[in-house]
């Protein structure tokens, strides 16, 4: 067994996931989630593929051909939303559209990453899964942190972890990461050396997020330094949770999904 792939099951161990559980694995076509379905695929999981095909020209038509691959080499079902026929346009339309009718400021990845959780909770609740996988790694989580840390928002990490402790109900699909503790550069690497089919070139329209001035930044560290961070936010996390403000959980008026608010963000982001 690998370093990586040691890793990785001490992570699914640390977060006691049940191998009766059917888990709903969110497929970009990226490295990440390819290798977290490759895995637990490998290590004997229960699991299906879900893709959202954003229908942005060649590089969601290269996303969708390698989740299919991988889908069929892991013999595993893959579920496809495509979002020009659920939704009526392709994802740049209707981010256009927003940012046309609310301003732009709003950017295009906070956008894009509303409206996929927004699809992926409602329609995983829908196949009657226990649990939604992600593909975030060590780079992402440790930028997440630091964001919330230099926008003064610390209680905005409350909810990060291996396994998201968002309040429990049943609308709500909780979310695994089972690659929290594992640097981006090592995942890229064993996707190669498992040629695994993976898109590695970046969405066309991340441009402009505060993510991608953090990414730059976080690439400066060492992985020891990214993991140190991440110690750092487990010893801190108890205070942490101690900022979190009660959440009440509401259901949007809108279209009657979790919400901490009266409308949800992606219905305040639709409204006409």
């Amino acid at each position: 067994m690998t370093p990586l792939e040691t890793k990785f099951k001490q992570t699914l161990e640390k977060i006691n996931l049940d191998k009766k559980d059917k888990i709903l694995v969110a497929l970009s076509g990226g490295k990440d989630s390819t290798v977290t379905a490759y895995l637990l695929k490998k290590f004997g999981y229960n699991i299906e593929g879900f893709h959202i095909n954003l229908s942005m020209g060649d590089y969601s038509k290269k996303c969708l051909n390698a989740a299919k691959e991988l889908c069929k080499q892991l013999d595993i079902k893959l579920y496809l939303y495509d979002i020009k026929k659920e939704m009526g346009n392709s994802m740049c339309y209707i981010r256009t559209a927003i940012q046309t009718n609310q301003g732009k400021g709003l950017k295009n990845c906070a956008i894009c990453g509303v409206i996929k959780k927004w699809i992926m909770n409602r329609e995983a609740r829908k196949l009657k899964v226990n649990k939604i996988a992600t593909g975030h790694n060590l780079d992402d989580e440790t930028q997440t942190f630091l964001m919330n840390i230099f926008k003064g928002s610390p209680q905005l990490s409350a909810n990060l972890g291996a396994i998201t402790r968002n309040v429990k109900n049943a609308k709500f699909i909780a979310r695994i990461k089972p690659l929290f503790y594992i640097a981006e550069d090592d995942i890229r690497e064993y996707s190669k050396i498992k040629k695994l089919p993976v898109v590695y070139e970046h969405c066309p329209c991340a441009l402009d997020s505060y993510r991608i001035q953090m990414r730059k930044f976080v690439n400066t560290l060492t992985t020891k330094e990214k993991e140190n961070i991440m110690k750092n936010f487990g010893r801190l996390s108890p205070n942490i949770q101690k900022l979190k403000s009660d959440e009440k959980l509401n259901f949007c008026e809108a279209c009657g999904e979790p919400s901490r608010k009266k409308i949800c963000r992606m219905c305040s982001l639709i409204k006409k």
